[in-house]
Formats: C-alpha cells, structure tokens, sequence
C-alpha cells in the first residue's frame, strides 16, 4: 500500500510546515540560496529550526539569509561555503559542522551541462555535483545525524532519474559517449539509491531517510535545457516545487518513514517503462536494493 498524506500538488511549502514545531532542531538545505532551495529554508525556519544554507557563493546567499530572517522572525540562519563538486570542499564543511543536525536537504543540483565536465577530483559534473558530493556530505556527517536521534536526510531526484539508471560500469563516461541528459538521469537514479542505502546501512542510528522529485519548476536549473517542457498546467511554483522537502524534512507524518521516493507529497507509484504524458512515477532501479548497495560501496572507493 502506498504511502500518502493529505497534502497533495497544490499545496505549499509553508502550508507543509503550518504547525510543526521545529524548535531547537537545526537543518541544513543545500543550494538554499535559490530556487526551491530557498522556500525549503523558509518553511523550515519558519518552524522555528535553526538553518544553514550550504551554497557555492556565499556573499549572493546573504541576501537571501536577510531576507528569510526578516520573513520568518527567525535570526538562526546562516550562510557556509559548500562546493559540492569538489571532495575538499564538503570535507571542510563537515569537519567545521559543531553539534547534532537533526535535518539535512540535499537539495543543490545541476542540469545537463552541455559538454562532459570534470570536477576536481574527475567525477562527471553532474553525478560529481548533485549525487557524489551529496554521499559525502551525507556520510561525513553521519555522527551529527546520529545525535540528533532521530535525523533525517532528504534527497531530491527528479522524473529525470527516468533517462538512464546508474552505469556502474562507465561512471565518468570514459566509453559511453555523453548525453546531457543522460548524465543528467543517472545522477538523479543515485540520488534516489542513497536514501535506499541509508535506510538499510543507519537503521540502528536513529536516521530515516528519504527521496523526492519536486515535480517541474522554472528555476536556474533548466538554464541548458530551454527552459521547461512540461505542460504549463503541470507546473508548479517555486513555493509548491519545495512543499515535498519540507514534507520529507519536518513533518511529523513522516515518523519513522525511510527508503521511499515521494512526489506531490505522496509515495510515488512504481512504474515500469517512461511515460510520455508527464505523469509521474518511480523507476524499479531507482530504489533497488541491489543497486543502493554497489552505489554506496562504489562512493566509498571514490572517497579514499
């Protein structure tokens, strides 16, 4: 039986959030100084957390950190540096993260890159960006999440994950000649496997976790793509792009719930082919056990 709430496509980040009590918890939201990033962050410290926005150009984000503390009355937001394509970066920000953290969105993400790009370490952009860079987030800061007793982590991925699997085999296209898309798929099919494989691995630590594809919002993202495809009555706004995170990070309809892919607020249907009409679902590979397992064995290596 799927999992649903009474929340749905329509609804907002902020009506998510109305009435949790978020208080003396802290949160980290990736890319949280755009996009949905940004309405994440505010319902959550709107709830009363104390937040973080991991950004790659922290003196643009501080506008938006004056902002949300203006909005929301809340002065516990702050602004780190977090560049996620590169391994050394997310290792500082890790090592300089002080006490538990009860919630950790990793929401930054990037959208086929034309050309095949490299990150510091010589990972594909995108699989090194929004999936590589997120594992070891994830994973150095697993003793923070262990005491929060109770952490969770959310991962976006998107109906994207659809255009291709994880290629185990071929992870940096050293063969496989590159698509955008393509890339841009298997990068959102890790993102969905981690939360698999942390709801199998961290069980025992108290962290749930969780995926979702926010559904389709013009934002930055699609800056390579011309903007968006979807039907214009299947679009959502940036304050209803980020009401699953918010759902998966805050909600206490969500106690105890780990390992499953969401979308408008509900357990996403399992689907066995792409559709074509924009309709929705989650791809078997994108949660299976089998591959959540070789993906975090593989992040490992790729880690030292």
């Amino acid at each position: 039986m799927r999992f649903t709430t009474p929340f749905g496509f329509a609804s907002t980040a902020m009506q998510v959030a109305e009435g949790v009590d978020l208080a003396g918890r802290k949160a980290i939201v990736t890319g949280g100084g755009a996009g949905i990033g940004i309405e994440t962050a505010r319902a959550l410290a709107a709830a009363g957390a104390e937040v973080t926005l991991a950004v790659r150009r922290p003196g643009a984000a501080e506008s938006v950190a004056d902002e949300l503390r203006q909005a929301t009355g809340n002065k516990a937001i702050d602004v780190r540096l977090l560049d996620l394509a590169d391994l050394a970066s997310v290792r500082r920000f890790a090592d300089d993260w002080n006490g538990p953290l009860h919630i950790l969105v990793n929401n930054a993400g990037i959208m086929a890159t034309p050309e095949l790009q490299k990150t510091a370490q010589g990972h594909e952009l995108q699989f090194g960006t929004n999936y590589l860079g997120h594992f070891a987030l994830t994973y150095w800061l697993r003793p923070a999440l262990a005491a929060a007793n109770g952490a969770r982590v959310v991962s976006l991925s998107s109906s994207g994950h659809w255009f291709s699997p994880v290629l185990f085999d071929d992870l940096r296209f050293d063969f496989i000649p590159y698509t955008p898309i393509g890339a841009y798929g298997q990068s959102k099919s890790a993102c969905a496997l981690l939360s698999v494989a942390i709801t199998n691995r961290w069980k025992d630590d108290g962290i749930v976790s969780n995926a979702l594809n926010p559904g389709a919002i013009a934002t930055g993202l699609q800056q390579h793509t011309g903007g968006l495809r979807t039907p214009v009555e299947l679009r959502k706004t940036v304050e209803q792009g980020a009401s699953t995170s918010v759902l998966l990070a805050a909600s206490p309809l969500l106690e105890g719930v780990s390992g499953l892919y969401f979308e408008d607020c509900n357990e996403a249907q399992r689907i066995t082919a792409r559709p074509t009409d924009f309709s929705g679902g989650v791809a078997g590979y994108a949660l299976d056990p089998g591959n959540a397992e070789r993906l975090w064995t593989t992040s490992l290596a790729f880690l030292g």
